[in-house]
């Protein structure tokens, strides 16, 4: 788009008038806030005292408050010697309600309708129709996913995409359901703590699971599990408790009174859990798989009626099955590591491996190991399951599974270990043995050749396009499985053998860069002696079951046992084939990073200088002493610490919340760095107002919804913004509200209110993020460090509003990124607001922006009236709510007469402006011609690049 940039701009900012933005908090100096915060009256330490109600204060003038937020505001105006300003015009008060409360600007329908609203609670009528609308949920979720880091990749190096929007749905979802603050905090620190808790509780938290996650080759994976639980602390300061608790992640902290020891008796609560990886189902997809398990049910139930002998022959099966089994000896062996690729390979206690940090898409991991064990008859290879792994494992690709190309192994004497001889194999068995399927398009290496999984004999057939993969599909693939192999005759040297394994595993993509391994997730080697050994085709759990006596198993248990057993009659074989089609309809579902508390506790220490290669003393799990004491004879448990959170007797994390809330509303907090109300935190403007809305906010039940309410309905937020020469001289700023606020919408508004103003917005709740458009070079070297995947949407998915966009960390999106939108690394309570050209630029030119333009053009020739001087009115107000003034409707109706004979030159092109694709132009109204909507293009793009236009009055 080149045609009329500088005119447009030019007329841009002459239509904005007065409606240039000064950013109060890019320039407000921290003399000012001192005097608003009366500091020699607020002792320093105010914030680790417990809020309690204040008395509301007495004032002069009683006609001016509609509640109690006004009392506080008034008396302090008083004192001041000003007086509050008028309310504003009812155009004003829709507009600004709407961005507030749903981040969305009303259409001329609903101006017209609340104007037109005589009744004496039509403004409270209208703030109700607000915060029941599913919108609420984006709107105010977005603040709280700037708390939570909340982005769709890792971050770091690699940057690899992840699958996290369950948990953004999840805050959207809570918020609309007015989930109590308390739970809603409750439930992302401990939710998977909670009694029998649900999908929803599990994936909330997801909030300490944000962190960002570094897989570059070397790493040391605990570093980096370190670094994310110094993220989480980070986070649970900022966003919960409103202190600066990250301070002491080194040292004591240098001006609040909290040790370091303190510091790490916290993070020991949250020091004991998996950063687990889970499968997660839209409620369309739980009715599915709910009709899966009926449908097999239902089988399984006919039956056992059909056979009324079935326990008994059960029972006799499971006899035999218990003693068909060999005894194996498990092999401990070491890692060559620069056979590994980068990947690392972390040793467990039980003799697994657990393949952690970079997952090279190709690699041949080489362990060896001695072992005294004679006449070794077959090697077992177990993939097992691990919470750390995606979806559980037992695998690292994107679903959890896994495939091996290659399985060898070397063997020489103890004595001589220069005499290796290559062991061949002649023999292998699986518990499972998919059908041959060619690989999915996330593993394209790009060679060109047809590669293939399938059953385990492809393990030894020494050929790079095959391998053995145990994915069996949604539902079923994330469960331990196990592969024997049976060499040519049995191993073993008189005086000790060493054993050397080779597993290759080449089945990955041609991006390591990409989630694009297919790599072996935990595996774990053994050997036996007993000749004819197989792997063992029982699923572990009910291997497991067969040694409890049948009287002792629970109803589970033993429908677990028949749901193996029924396999293998060969009487059921048409009933086993219906299950295994039913098992083809199991949903694949998404998956969401989340938390699960370990079995064994992980012991915390302090760490000097915050250097995890230097602990120090013991932390046990603790709080500091400052604030408020953990409950007696709690358990010191993660959800202890969740619950003491959120304690009324807690003297910061209610005030923290208001003071957020209070800060999207004006602008400012009441305490202005509403990431530290501590000791280096400017005093309260309104200290009383404060701790009033804190108890208030507690009492009425942590509601946020009745928290919104009362700003909303009070007269401080209804006031005009109007700047007098008076309050311009005594309070520049606005920090005592004697005024309304204004200021520039939040980043993903600006796009949202262009999307809604051109009719193009859809109105979509939730589901994944989307792709709208990107330039190319920004997904490719150098930009990126890799290339990244970014399949622009070209449906009505690319009008999703700006909280669905996908984020990548280390390339923001330039739209969300000129606005100030944090990129996810770290925790932001507080987002900067600048005022830079960058923006009228990125208003003007970018694809989505010009594509409403073109929307709003054709929306006005369809339905904007009959004459220009109608439509002008119709596409003003549905960008800035007002009509225009007689002033803007000729200069608007000017530049269309001009743009208008322009276009209709003949050497002109107007379908370049007015159209997406020229040579699919839309579908015009009768009588309306391309140059018509050409110009009614570059009018509506002045509009939509308007100060007022992105700015809460």
């Amino acid at each position: 788009m080149r045609y009329g940039c500088l005119l447009i701009g030019c007329l841009a900012l002459a239509l904005a008038g007065t409606g240039g933005v000064a950013t109060d908090e890019a320039r407000k100096p921290a003399a000012e806030a001192q005097k608003a915060g009366e500091s020699g009256k607020i002792p320093k330490d105010w914030a680790y005292h417990a809020p309690k109600r204040p008395d509301l204060p007495a004032v002069k003038n009683k006609d001016w408050d509609r509640n109690e937020i006004d009392l506080f505001i008034f008396a302090r105006l008083e004192q001041e010697g000003l007086k509050p300003s008028q309310e504003a015009d009812r155009v004003t008060l829709i507009r600004r309600l709407s961005l507030d409360l749903i981040g969305l600007p009303p259409t001329p329908e609903e101006v017209d309708a609340f104007v037109a609203d005589k009744s004496g609670d039509a403004y409270e009528k209208l703030v109700e129709r607000m915060l029941t609308s599913p919108h609420y949920g984006e709107r105010w979720g977005r603040h709280w996913l700037d708390a939570a880091r909340y982005a769709d990749s890792d971050g770091f190096e690699k940057d690899k995409s992840r699958q996290v929007w369950f948990y953004r749905d999840w805050v959207i979802n809570a918020l609309n359901k007015d989930l109590p603050f308390n739970q809603f905090v409750i439930e992302q620190i401990a939710g998977d703590l909670l009694e029998k808790p649900t999908q929803d509780q599990i994936v909330a938290t997801g909030f300490l699971r944000n962190s960002m996650i570094n897989e570059e080759g070397g790493i040391d994976a605990e570093q980096f599990r370190m670094e994310a639980m110094f993220d989480r602390m980070d986070a649970i300061g900022k966003g919960v408790l409103g202190l600066t608790i990250q301070c002491c992640q080194c040292h004591n902290h240098k001006f609040d009174p909290f040790k370091q020891v303190e510091y790490y008796r916290m993070f020991a609560f949250l020091n004991n859990a998996h950063e687990a990886n889970i499968a997660v189902y839209t409620p369309e997809e739980e009715m599915k798989r709910a009709e899966v398990f009926r449908g097999i049910h239902e089988i399984e139930s006919a039956l056992r009626e059909r056979d009324p002998k079935w326990r008994e022959k059960m029972h006799a099966w499971e006899d035999a099955a218990k003693k068909d089994q060999p005894k194996w000896t498990v092999l401990r062996p070491e890692v060559d590591e620069l056979s590994t690729g980068g990947q690392k390979y972390l040793a467990l206690g039980d003799g697994s491996f657990l393949a952690l940090g970079y997952a090279p898409t190709k690699h041949t991991v080489k362990m060896g190991v001695k072992t005294d064990v004679k006449d070794i008859t077959a090697f077992r290879l177990e993939v097992l399951c691990d919470p750390n792994l995606p979806l559980n494992g037992p695998g690292r690709s994107i679903y959890g599974a896994g495939a091996l190309t290659e399985f060898k192994v070397d063997a020489a004497p103890a004595d001589d270990p220069e005499k290796k001889v290559h062991i061949k194999f002649v023999r292998a068995t699986a518990d499972v043995n998919p059908l041959d399927t060619p690989l999915a398009s996330i593993f394209d290496d790009k060679s060109g050749k047809k590669r293939i999984t399938g059953a385990v004999s492809y393990a030894i057939d020494d050929k790079e396009e095959t391998a053995w993969g145990f994915d069996v599909g949604a539902g079923r693939r994330n469960q331990p499985r196990k592969a024997v192999f049976t060499p040519e005759k049995p191993i073993g040297f008189e005086k000790g053998t060493i054993l050397t394994f080779h597993l290759k595993q080449n089945h990955g993509g041609w991006n390591s860069d990409d989630n694009q391994n297919n790599n072996l997730g935990r595996m774990r080697l053994s050997v036996t002696t007993q000749a004819g050994a197989e792997a063992d085709p029982l699923p572990d759990n009910v291997r497991t079951i067969l040694d409890i006596p049948h009287d002792k198993r629970t109803p589970g248990q033993e429908a677990a046992v028949f749901s193996y057993w029924r396999t293998t009659v060969s009487d059921w074989k048409d009933a086993n084939d219906k299950i295994e089609a039913l098992w083809k309809q199991h949903p694949e579902g998404a998956s969401q990073l989340v938390l699960k508390e370990r079995d064994k506790g992980r012991e915390t220490h302090v760490l000097k200088r915050g250097d995890f290669l230097k602990p120090g003393a013991s932390a046990s799990p603790g709080v500091p002493a400052v604030l408020h004491p953990l409950p007696e004879d709690a358990p010191l448990n993660r959800l202890t610490f969740a619950k003491w959170l959120v304690d009324p007797a807690s003297p910061t994390t209610a005030r923290a919340a208001v003071n957020r809330i209070w800060q999207h509303y004006f602008g400012t907090g009441l305490v202005i760095t509403s990431e530290d109300l501590g000791m280096q935190s400017e005093p309260p403007s309104h200290p009383e107002l404060l701790d009033w809305l804190a108890v208030e906010f507690m009492e009425r039940g942590w509601s946020l919804k009745k928290l919104h309410r009362l700003i909303v309905t009070s007269a401080t937020y209804r006031q005009a913004s109007i700047v007098t020469p008076e309050l311009r001289t005594k309070d520049p700023y606005n920090r005592l509200l004697a005024r309304g606020p204004r200021f520039r919408v939040d980043a993903e508004l600006v796009k949202d209110i262009a999307l809604s103003a051109s009719g193009l917005l859809n109105p979509k709740i939730g589901g994944r993020s989307v792709f709208p458009p990107l330039p190319g070079f920004m997904v490719e070297p150098p930009v990126s460090y890799g290339p990244k995947i970014w399949p622009e949407d070209k449906d009505a998915e690319r009008y999703r509003r700006g909280l669905y966009t996908f984020r990548y960390r280390s390339i923001p999106y330039p739209v969300l990124q000129n606005f100030d939108a944090p990129n996810g690394d770290f925790a932001c309570v507080r987002r900067a607001r600048s005022n830079t050209p960058l923006q009228a630029l990125t208003t003007l030119n970018e694809p989505i922006f010009v594509e409403c333009a073109r929307g709003l053009a054709l929306k006005t020739l369809h339905d904007g009236g009959k004459t220009d001087g109608e439509r002008i009115v119709f596409a003003f107000r549905r960008c800035v709510s007002r009509r225009p003034t007689n002033a803007e409707t000729d200069v608007l109706l000017s530049l269309l007469e001009k743009e208008q004979n322009r276009f209709a030159e003949p050497d002109a092109k107007p379908w370049e402006v007015a159209a997406r694709d020229p040579a699919k132009p839309p579908k015009l109204p009768e009588g309306a011609t391309p140059a018509q909507a050409a110009a009614w293009t570059v009018v509506a793009r002045v509009m939509l690049n308007l100060d007022e236009t992105i700015t809460k009055e």
